[in-house]
Parts: C-alpha cells; structure tokens; sequence
C-alpha cells in the first residue's frame, strides 16, 4: 500500500478548524492595530484587509457553509487568554505583548463566519492550537483523522497547527486562498515552506471535492 496525503476528505472523519479569524486580528478596529493612525493603518495593512474582505473571507464563508451541509464538523480557535490579565498566556505571547482578555470582544469569531449551534471554539493562548488547548483529544473523541485549516497568520498560527497536526497523525488539508498573512511574499515562502507537511487545495478544488457550489 502507498503512503500519501492525497486523501480525499471522508466527511465523518474530517474537521474544519478556523485559525485565529477573530476581531483581535481580522476586524479592523481589533486591538492589533489600536492606535494607529489611518495612514499608518492603510500603509501597514491595506493589502491585508483588502484581501481579507474581497477574497479570503468569502472563500472562508463557502468551504463553512459546504463543510456544515457535508456534516464536516466545523471548530474555531481564538486567541484568548483564559485570564483577564493573561497571566497564563504563553511567555512568547507575552513577550510579544498579546494579551486577549478571557470574554473579551477581541476574542470573538468574526461576525461573517461566526459559530453556529454548538460548534466547538478553543481559546489558545500559544500560537499552536494543539500546544495550549485539548484539541487533539477533542478530535480524537470526534472520530476526526483529517483536519482542514483555513484561517491567520499563514506563516504563522495557521503553520504552527499544520505542523503540530501533521506530527500527532492527523492527514492536514491547507485551503491555500482561504489562508492569509501580511503579505503575499510571506504567504508564498509559508506555502512552500510548509508543503511537505499538507495537502496544499485551493477552496474551488475542495468545494468540488465535498460537493459544494465551485462559483466561489
């Protein structure tokens, strides 16, 4: 028998997991980018919300409402401590300076993809998902083998839980456009860095693939 990534999504073995798409880093009024002026807002990130807004949420939008009608289980993490003060945040989240308060709004999912029913969200407090929180045991319990990301940073959260996935034994699927960091260099570079750990789709090839409407 081959070994290979290139499984194709078993819907009652498979989950989403939304990477960090909350209004502490994907709304532009989220603590991320308190006090910035406008002209330093757009000159730092306008790409990035730009290509939030026009393309990358509406990607996320389709690959959730497709996952939910296929029965894929949909989970989001944000970062939140579990703290008011963060003190149990992770050393390199405070020596980077985040501190998203337990309850917080800064906390929450964002309105466009916002949970539904009982859909499962983990506040972390590292920047893997599978460091900070229960989740390999959560999906282990789910029955889940194959885990979807989708979700910020690229280079960052969304590669930290790839990795840390991969590792645990869990076939990753990457939905590439509906990723998103900083820039598109960065973005590229963490896609290629990344590609011997995931299957790399774009979100047309999975809607096609779990029988979702491609006209996204």
């Amino acid at each position: 028998m081959t070994l290979t990534r290139d499984v194709p999504l078993v819907a009652d073995q498979s989950a989403l997991l939304f990477i960090d798409v909350q209004n502490f880093s994907a709304h532009p009024g989220g603590a991320e980018f308190k006090g910035l002026s406008k002209a330093e807002f757009d000159t730092k990130y306008g790409w990035f919300f730009s290509e939030l807004e026009t393309r990358v949420i509406p990607n996320m939008q389709v690959i959730q409402t497709a996952c939910r009608t296929a029965g894929i289980e949909v989970i989001y993490t944000t970062i939140e401590s579990l703290t008011l003060d963060g003190r149990d945040r992770s050393l390199d989240y405070k020596i980077t300076g985040f501190n998203v308060p337990k309850g917080s709004w800064d906390g929450k999912v964002i309105d466009q993809i916002a949970p539904q029913g009982d859909e499962i969200v983990l506040p972390k407090s590292s920047s893997s998902v599978f460091v900070s929180t229960h989740i390999d045991y959560i999906l282990r319990n789910l029955g889940v083998k194959q885990v979807v990301m989708s979700g910020l940073l690229t280079d960052q959260c969304v590669e930290s839980a790839v990795r840390d996935a991969c590792d645990l034994g869990y076939l990753v699927t990457e939905v590439t456009d509906a990723c998103l960091t900083y820039s598109q260099e960065r973005h590229d570079n963490s896609l290629r860095t990344i590609k011997g750990y995931c299957r790399q789709v774009t979100t047309a090839k999975l809607l096609a693939e779990i029988g979702g409407n491609t006209n996204a």
